[in-house]
């Protein structure tokens, strides 16, 4: 009695200081990515995401509240992801980012989304991170591997006049698998053009021999090589095609730029590929170069791949749909993301819809690599990829 009469004088605030921890007007953003393995030069772009986090917080927040994060590496490992997600969502997670990859964020991104919580990939580049792969709650802020696909065709065929095509696909992720299936499809819309034929292989393979002698013994030669691929296993790639010879220009995905591997593949020229960005410096978009500027001065290196602006990319959407939803309730959240249409990031605009959580048409800046370094060719627009395209088994 003598204790119940105590708490009855107890103010209520002081009760709700009691009872709940300092932090719990926090938003916790989990980060569930690989700080190790193969998958880490991707993942970098979670460094943008807590740059982001960092412009809002020092605006006063998000809905009158901090963003704090909790990190937890995966290392390229889809049963320590599956780990990292469930492990997010017990510490209170309202948003969970995951991997730049399918396969390897699905995992983290499944233990969200059936806790109710939102997951958005980095940039996942298989449409299936999304309603037909994990659920509603699930989102990319990268564009479908299809569309990138489709750019490397199209501009092939009509900027570099090329009417002849031979594909190598990587068949170790679903990511590589899209980007091959856009260039099909896309190659397969002039009436002009020709695939010579296809093959595949494994990012882990020690040998393309096999792949690089059909190549070579095909009756006509081919004007392009579209190697959908993504690194270490495309340098190792390119530099077997090159050193047997075959030194047609080679068209690969968003998931080969930076120059991190340049080293393994020395001097190597006629290579082309679609960009997010100039992650080195130089972009045409003086906004992107003052990100990639402040992430030099505080990592103290220059960012592995253009996938690293998708981090910020990602808090800025999910930021102005946590506004326009008034909440960080997972559902409400992408009611709103599903309602953007050609919203502004730094990538450029973006939209979704019920259907469709990852870009299908997207800017690009098209590089390409001469003696070892790059060269810009401009902005482009991809195609506009069809649903029966991005879905096709």
């Amino acid at each position: 009695m003598k204790t119940h009469r105590y708490l009855s004088l107890v103010p209520i605030a002081s009760l709700l200081a009691i009872a709940v921890p300092a932090h719990a007007e926090d938003i916790l953003v989990g980060e569930a990515i690989a700080k190790s393995g193969w998958m880490e030069p991707y993942d970098y772009s979670a460094r943008m995401a807590d740059l982001a986090i960092e412009d809002i917080n020092a605006s006063g927040g998000l809905l009158g509240r901090q963003i704090k994060t909790s990190v937890i590496d995966t290392k390229t490992d889809p049963a320590e992801s599956a780990q990292a997600g469930a492990t997010l969502v017990s510490e209170g997670a309202d948003l969970v980012i995951v991997s730049c990859d399918y396969d390897q964020g699905a995992p983290a991104a499944l233990a969200a989304v059936g806790a109710g919580k939102l997951a958005i990939s980095l940039c996942a580049g298989d449409p299936k991170m999304g309603v037909q792969g994990i659920g509603k709650l699930a989102f990319t802020a990268a564009t479908a591997g299809q569309t990138q696909g489709a750019t490397n065709a199209a501009w092939a065929h009509d900027t570099k006049g090329l009417r002849s095509a031979y594909i190598l696909v990587d068949t170790n992720i679903e990511y590589s698998k899209s980007v091959c299936k856009g260039f099909e499809w896309q190659w397969k819309q002039y009436a002009d053009s020709k695939l010579l034929g296809s093959d595949t292989f494994k990012n882990d393979d020690p040998s393309i021999a096999t792949q690089i002698s059909r190549i070579k013994e095909l009756p006509e030669k081919p004007a392009a090589i579209a190697l959908c691929s993504f690194m270490p296993g495309a340098a190792s790639a390119l530099r077997q095609l090159r050193a047997a010879g075959i030194d047609q220009p080679v068209f690969m995905p968003t998931g080969s730029d930076g120059t991190y591997w340049f080293a393994s593949v020395p001097d190597i020229s006629d290579v082309y590929l679609p960009a997010a960005v100039l992650a080195g410096g130089g972009d045409p978009n003086p906004e992107v170069n003052k990100l990639i500027d402040r992430y030099k001065e505080k990592y103290g290196d220059v960012p592995a791949t253009s996938y690293v602006l998708s981090g910020y990319a990602l808090i800025q959407m999910w930021a102005d749909a946590v506004k326009q939803a008034g909440t960080t309730d997972g559902d409400k959240v992408a009611d709103a993301l599903e309602s953007f249409k050609d919203h502004p990031t730094v990538l450029g605009p973006i939209s979704f819809s019920p259907q469709l959580h990852i870009q299908n048409k997207a800017r690009f800046l098209m590089l390409g690599v001469k003696d070892g370094k790059y060269e810009q060719f401009g902005y482009v627009t991809s195609p506009d990829v069809p649903a029966e395209v991005l879905f096709a088994q």
